[in-house]
């Protein structure tokens, strides 16, 4: 029986996803409805405990860690942009405090059937927009 080993790589941590953003097909994972209670109510400034966020994240995002890792897909900068939308968080606070191992954030013992607790949130039109532009506000400041 071989074990499976489920992660969220670092490379989906990091800005250079970004990037591929225009680049990129479509995420099947409708994250702009999702439930981002999990983050905001556990992962807080202004001093971010690193246990707490970290676990959070997990929790929301480690069952949606096949579609996050798939780099041909915008779905880990859809997801990034609407954890920052909605938690306000500083640029790179997964990626600087969330370090499990070499390969990644250890999903396995995450529970995935959780799918952010299967709740969602009414999305509309003006939030998509507002996304977008914080987006290239976002690209702009790296530039």
């Amino acid at each position: 029986m071989h074990n499976l080993v489920i992660i969220i790589r670092y490379d989906t941590l990091i800005f250079h996803v970004f990037l591929h953003f225009s680049l990129s097909a479509a995420c099947n994972v409708s994250f702009e409805n999702l439930d981002y209670s999990v983050l905001t109510d556990k992962c807080k400034g202004p001093q971010y405990p690193a246990k707490s966020c970290c676990d959070a994240f997990k929790e929301f995002a480690c069952p949606f860690s096949d579609a996050i890792n798939d780099l041909e897909t915008d779905c880990a900068s859809t997801m990034f942009s609407y954890i920052n939308l909605y938690g306000k968080y500083p640029p790179g606070l997964f990626a600087n405090e969330c370090r499990e191992d070499k390969n990644g954030l250890d999903c396995q013992n995450v529970d995935q059937s959780k799918k952010s607790r299967g709740v969602q949130i009414a999305a509309t039109q003006s939030s998509l927009l507002t996304l977008t532009a914080g987006l290239i506000v976002l690209l702009l400041q790296l530039f």
